[in-house]
């Protein structure tokens, strides 16, 4: 909005002209999310706690896992509401309205985020939240209309850009919808599946913004993105500021979040940040990159994957329990040492996917 308003006055305030820069707006939006997240903070933990929007442990009958998560109980909840309306505000303010790559995200980020806050709300009221069918059965038709949205809309690539590959490109056409829907649907979930721990996937979240940060901008500049052999996309590079706004939603939140969590997002954060991660790497063309930097997600991910698949057909367990880090809780690991060396793992495959660069 700010660029609609203040960049036709920079012919009469040259320092009016700041604001065509996508790293000045990218900069301004990391502030204002963050401010945002203090400002508000307050006022959503007193709205949470009147309704008694707060934790309830249940570990599927592990009794020792709920015996380390019985402190938790009566924490907030749904404070992903907090991260998402700081991002939407954030996002409304320094982007471009005009390109619709921001509002695609920003609507993704919105749908699965209400997603999760039904389910979220059941689960307080009603003590059990939506079955694994209906949220499976959501989160893929909404993944099928981000990828409907990008096969019929002509100034955005159906092609999917394979890492380690100069100019290695294959088109999906149609199928591209597929294809949207298995992202949006493994990445939402993954980041759900690692929203176990104390500020655990809020940080993952941050690296992944970082890493699709600097992937947006020069995805999005022309110069950059012809030196490097990855696809160029006009005006992608607005996704740059959004992906600022998560960054600096995502640091506030960990304020909070940190070890002991005053509060904790819920599905209604854990869904709408995956989905919106997933829905940037789709724009951009950076799928297999966001595997590779959200690493961690993609870990957790498969211990759940791994475990269910292994008690079907041997009726073992792989893991002490499932996602893995809890396998670790029941290790005897304290949780600041789990969260701390995730977050490492988590930087590391950040730091790997940008080396891919220029490994082509």
């Amino acid at each position: 909005m700010f660029y609609h308003l203040l960049y036709p006055l920079s012919g009469h305030y040259p320092l009016f002209n700041l604001v065509k820069y996508i790293t000045v707006r990218s900069g301004l939006s990391f502030l204002t999310s963050f401010v945002l997240m203090f400002v508000f903070w307050k006022f959503i933990k007193k709205y949470l706690e009147k309704f008694q929007f707060t934790e309830t442990v249940d570990m599927y009958g592990n009794s020792g896992l709920e015996s380390l998560h019985k402190s938790k109980e009566g924490t907030p909840t749904m404070g992903g509401l907090l991260i998402i309306g700081s991002v939407l505000v954030s996002g409304l303010l320094w982007t471009r309205l005009n390109v619709g790559y921001t509002w695609y995200v920003l609507l993704i980020m919105v749908l699965l985020g209400s997603l999760g806050f039904a389910d979220d709300f059941l689960k307080v009221k009603k003590g059990k939240g939506l079955s694994r069918s209906e949220k499976l059965v959501s989160q893929i038709i909404i993944g099928c209309a981000v990828g409907l949205v990008i096969c019929l809309n002509k100034n955005i690539s159906t092609v999917i850009d394979l890492p380690f590959l100069k100019r290695v490109q294959i088109d999906l056409g149609y199928f591209y919808m597929f294809w949207g829907s298995l992202v949006i649907v493994a990445t939402s979930n993954a980041v759900n599946f690692t929203d176990g721990l104390d500020g655990l996937a809020i940080g993952g979240v941050i690296c992944s913004s970082l890493v699709f940060a600097i992937l947006a901008y020069l995805s999005g500049h022309i110069k950059f993105s012809q030196y490097l052999f990855i696809p160029y996309i006009n005006n992608v590079g607005e996704l740059t500021v959004i992906c600022a706004a998560l960054l600096g939603a995502g640091l506030g939140f960990l304020w909070f979040n940190s070890h002991p969590a005053e509060i904790f997002m819920g599905d209604t954060g854990a869904l709408a940040l995956g989905g919106i991660l997933g829905a940037i790497a789709l724009l951009i063309k950076k799928e297999f990159l966001l595997f590779i930097a959200g690493g961690i997600f993609v870990l957790e991910a498969l211990s759940v994957v791994l475990q269910i698949l292994s008690l079907r057909l041997c009726g073992k367990r792989v893991f002490k329990a499932a996602p893995l880090h809890h396998h670790f809780q029941l290790m005897g690991w304290p949780e600041s040492k789990i969260i701390v060396r995730f977050w490492i793992i988590s930087i590391l495959f950040a730091a790997c996917s940008l080396l891919t660069l220029k490994l082509r």
